[in-house]
């Protein structure tokens, strides 16, 4: 019969907390007990309980880890800077000399907080570290997964600049927002998701910088690897580079591209499918993630530095708030001026000028008889002046 751990377990999402705390994903923390990512992922979500000698030893590990989580609360920029962005970004170079399986080798984006080191045999305790400002842990965070970020963007588009520029787009915004993603669980999946979506929004093709194709890889199958992941819808591109390249579960997988489970395998098979019809030596996941990792490493793709992208996201911020604000005094103004010109009652519009109907047309005056042509002879023949012309004659 298998034995519960005699070391009594913390709660399932405290289970998660401690490893989330000790900085492991949860391949590597498989990897340490010898069981399967499953298995883990089962233990945290308190589907199944651990027994036996693999619970006694995960009881033993999450106590360690919780010790530790009192010891060292904080992370220094130093330790931070020691972990290389290839190592955890899970698009590792192609030469890695152990045959491991496609989920052991494609670990997750996590933020950039080292694996803590065993605590000295001296007794003496060691002083706390600093706190973090906020631009010093959102630096930290940037050296951390930009660089695979970038390598990731350019699978999913294809192109060097708009996987730079959707990179640097998402860590603007997440320095607009930081407070909100410092707070995050996850603050790599946060911007992961945001590049991705800058990365395959449909109005870059309208852009005249992005209307012509880039120069393709140098070797002959990587032309063809890539060719395959842009011929894929953008659904299928994004969920396939999660599972098979970033190396997230399915689960994850579909709550980052904002799908059901049951849909994101349907996308991950027709992905895999349409992979393996043009090019049959991929049809091993791991065979297709080694290859899609040494695509991503074949390119010279470098982000700009933190305090570039931190200053150009502040210049972005102020001058939307400025055309903000100067749309709106526009407003104010404009409205301000109609009010005061406006008339403030009504006054019918004078209508415009129509033909009188049914008026016969005036006469002109025509010829003179005889009898009017000699009154008027004997008119000019009387005197016009004088006093005559007033006192009348008799005769």
């Amino acid at each position: 019969m298998t034995q519960s751990p005699a070391t009594p377990l913390p709660p399932p999402k405290e289970r998660r907390r401690l490893r989330e705390t000790a900085s492991l994903t949860q391949a590597q923390l498989a990897a340490r007990l010898g069981v399967s990512r499953q298995t883990v992922r089962a233990w945290e979500s308190g589907r199944t309980a651990p027994r036996g000698t693999k619970g006694e030893a995960y009881s033993r590990l999450l106590a360690d880890f919780a010790e530790r989580s009192e010891v060292t609360t904080e992370v220094t920029p130093e330790a931070a800077s020691e972990v290389t962005p290839e190592a955890a970004s899970g698009m590792t170079p192609p030469q890695a000399p152990e045959p491991v399986t496609p989920v052991s080798l494609a670990k997750e984006v996590v933020v950039a907080v080292p694996q803590p080191q065993a605590a000295p045999s001296s007794p003496a305790p060691s002083a706390p570290a600093p706190a973090l400002t906020p631009a010093q842990a959102f630096d930290a965070l940037y050296a951390f997964c930009a660089p695979a970020l970038v390598r990731q963007a350019f699978l999913l588009t294809g192109r060097r600049e708009l996987a730079r520029e959707s990179v640097e787009r998402a860590f603007q915004l997440a320095w607009q927002r930081w407070p909100e993603v410092a707070r995050d669980r996850d603050p790599a999946s946060w911007v992961r998701a945001a590049a991705y979506e800058y990365a395959l929004s449909p109005w870059h093709r309208f852009r005249p910088r992005y209307r012509h194709p880039e120069p393709p890889p140098a070797a002959p199958a990587d032309r063809v690897l890539l060719d395959v992941m842009l011929s894929l819808p953008p659904s299928y591109r994004r969920t396939l580079l999660l599972h098979d390249g970033v190396g997230l579960g399915l689960p994850e997988t579909a709550a980052e591209t904002e799908a059901s489970t049951p849909a994101a395998a349907g996308r991950l098979l027709h992905a895999r499918q349409a992979v393996a019809a043009r090019l049959p030596d991929l049809t091993d996941p791991a065979e297709l993630h080694r290859r899609l990792t040494a695509l991503a490493s074949a390119e010279r793709l470098r982000a700009p530095r933190p305090p570039v992208v931190r200053s150009g996201g502040e210049r972005r911020a102020r001058f939307w708030t400025r055309a903000a604000i100067a749309f709106t005094v526009a407003i104010i103004g404009a409205t301000a001026l109609t009010l005061r010109t406006a008339p403030t009652q009504y006054e019918p519009p004078v209508p415009p000028g129509e033909a009188v109907q049914g008026v016969p047309p005036r006469s002109a005056p025509g010829p003179l008889s005889e009898e009017e042509l000699s009154l008027k002879a004997k008119l000019r023949s009387e005197t016009a002046h004088g006093p005559e012309r007033l006192v009348p004659r008799a005769e």
